[in-house]
């Protein structure tokens, strides 16, 4: 009995590393990689999650960031869309496969077709 469960948990072992080794490169290819960096995948989910086209992610992140010192990431960030309470309920629109490619061109269309503020 207890080899055929130390079998099992093996291949138990197995698929969650294969599973592990696979998550970020699917994801990052899901969210528009090559096209876009992982940086820019980065800021642009932000920009969504917090309907702010300000934010942006910082590469190389610092070591006295977030877990280990200074404010949480997008912290007193109030444009967030999102039903408040017990288990937030998030208003921004679902990602589909490459769909953050999509948005980072009429991203950098409508800002290249802004009018320039004089100075």
């Amino acid at each position: 009995m207890h080899k055929w469960l130390r079998y099992g948990l093996y291949a138990c072992l197995v698929g969650l590393v294969i599973e592990g080794s696979l998550t970020v490169p699917v994801i990052a290819v899901w969210y528009g990689w090559p096209t876009l960096s992982l940086t820019q995948i980065c800021s642009e989910l932000m920009k969504v999650r917090f309907s702010d086209d300000t934010l942006e992610c910082r590469q190389p992140y610092p070591i006295s960031g977030p877990p280990f010192g200074g404010a949480p990431e997008a912290a007193g960030q109030q444009t967030a869309r999102d039903k408040w309470g017990v288990q937030p309920v998030p208003e921004y629109p679902r990602i589909g496969f490459r769909e953050l490619v999509r948005i980072h061109e009429e991203r950098i269309a409508r800002q290249n077709t802004a009018p320039k503020p004089q100075g």
